[in-house]
């Protein structure tokens, strides 16, 4: 991570679960963190936790990654006031259990999904190659995807299939962008890396079927080794990059 220090990292949906954990820890490693979220009230009280010298180089920013405008606004801003952008953190992502794909009414939650959990990567990706090729930067770009992403479009439980609704398609379109981005990368020879870490079960405030309560039988994963996973995918050195990372609990079915 020494390649790092004093670099800047924009991590979006940094207000909970794995996105905070990430933002937190990236910090404490010696980045400058730009904390991407809706609710930045809850990333001000994130910064709070920090060491005091941490939090001079911790921003959080107000920043809806549905919103293209207020994305390209922020990494204006970015450019502005710190210079550019060194590694980029997607980890913005919706979900929800309520209803099915078949059920009437369901636009809006399944627009907003999709905006979320792939435009919004697509818009932040874009934005921070620009950031790192107008440098000639070297820089790395994360995308926290899903094992939802990979071939496993439902997840069999004692009831019969747990509802994910239009969230894998969102994944599988993730891992499929990851790759095309990174097509585009070599062809421009930007020498950009570009990785997708996809995570099987993990507690988190995304669903409420993900609270530590309904989990507590279950195998699962924690916030923390999912950052864990980006600290290690960013120390590894420039020839090499981690296309993919799939992170399951231990005795996990998928």
């Amino acid at each position: 991570m020494d390649r790092w220090v004093n670099r800047v990292a924009v991590v979006t949906g940094a207000s909970a679960g794995i996105g905070a954990q990430i933002a937190k820890d990236l910090a404490n490693a010696g980045m400058v963190v730009v904390a991407l979220a809706r609710r930045v009230e809850r990333v001000e009280n994130l910064k709070k936790e920090l060491p005091e010298a941490v939090q001079k180089h911790f921003y959080p920013v107000k920043c809806d990654v549905m919103n293209e405008e207020e994305i390209i606004e922020t990494f204006s801003w970015i450019k502005k006031t710190l210079g550019g952008i060194d590694v980029l953190i997607n980890n913005a992502g919706i979900g929800t259990s309520a209803v099915k794909l078949v059920d009437a009414g369901n636009s809006d939650i399944m627009r907003n999904t999709v905006n979320t959990n792939l435009m919004g990567v697509f818009y932040c990706t874009r934005e921070a190659y620009q950031s790192m090729r107008e440098r000639s930067f070297h820089g790395h770009i994360i995308n926290i995807n899903s094992v939802l992403g990979h071939g496993i479009p439902v997840v069999p439980t004692e009831y019969g299939y747990m509802n994910f609704n239009i969230y894998p398609a969102t994944k599988y379109g993730v891992t499929a962008l990851t790759e095309s981005f990174r097509q585009d990368f070599i062809n421009e020879k930007s020498g950009i890396k570009i990785t997708s870490i996809s995570p099987g079960t993990v507690q988190t405030e995304i669903t409420p079927d993900y609270s530590a309560e309904s989990l507590k039988n279950i195998p699962h994963l924690m916030p923390v080794d999912i950052s864990n996973a980006v600290l290690y995918t960013l120390g590894t050195p420039p020839n090499v990059n981690i296309k993919e990372l799939v992170i399951s609990p231990t005795e996990s079915l998928y």
